[in-house]
Formats: C-alpha cells, sequence, structure tokens
C-alpha cells in the first residue's frame, strides 16, 4: 500500500466540482459553497473528513485501525479522522467524496460519480 500525503488529498479534493482551498486555525481545508467537508492536519498524516452517521459508523467498524470519530461533540455530529498513513489513494478518495456528498447541495453532490478505478 502506498502512503497517501498532503498533496494527493489536496489534488483529489479539488477535483471535485467548486472546491476551494482556505485556511481553517492554520490548516488547509476544502469547503464547498462555504462548508468545510475535510482537512489536513499538521504534518500531512491525518486528515478529517465530515461523514453523515452511518458511513461514519460503517467505516470506523470496518477499519478502526484507520478511522474514528473526533473525540466529543464534532464526532457526533459526523467529524472523523483518517490516519493517512494506514489507507490507499482509493480509501482517501471514497471517504473524500462521501465527506463532499454529505456537505455539498444536491445539484453538486449528484455531479461526483464514484471513484475512477
Amino acid at each position: 500500500m502506498s502512503v497517501v500525503g498532503e498533496e494527493d488529498i489536496r489534488r483529489l479534493a479539488l477535483a471535485l466540482p467548486e472546491v476551494v482551498e482556505s485556511d481553517h486555525h492554520g490548516i488547509p481545508s476544502f469547503r464547498v459553497r462555504g462548508k468545510i467537508f475535510c482537512t489536513i492536519r499538521p504534518g500531512g498524516s491525518r486528515m478529517m473528513v465530515k461523514l453523515d452517521s452511518e458511513d461514519q459508523h460503517n467505516l470506523c467498524g470496518g477499519r478502526p485501525d484507520a478511522v474514528e470519530p473526533v473525540p466529543g461533540y464534532w464526532g457526533q455530529k459526523g467529524s472523523t479522522f483518517v490516519d493517512l498513513l494506514r489507507v490507499d489513494k482509493a480509501l482517501a478518495e471514497i471517504l473524500l467524496r462521501l465527506a463532499y456528498a454529505n456537505v455539498a447541495p444536491k445539484s453538486l453532490a449528484g455531479r461526483v460519480g464514484p471513484p475512477a478505478p
């Protein structure tokens, strides 16, 4: 498995419709129409994605070594940490697309198909 880095996440996130990168308390965030769906933690080895509760539950249960809810309130609202040293590019792309679809307007989310093989 190849390690997923900050530049991989940036490239994948910015390829989604209307996504912009901006600062969020000193860390890179990726937003669609002003709503954050992903941040990259300092050092680039962990990202946060905003998942719906079902996706968060399933992914945390299926990959507890790599995916976990953010502790406290924000985790209960779908914020989920991903250890980039433990996921491959395909899973990182799926997580980004799920997070994007969770916050994007339906008109945009519907334009995003499945990840490329």
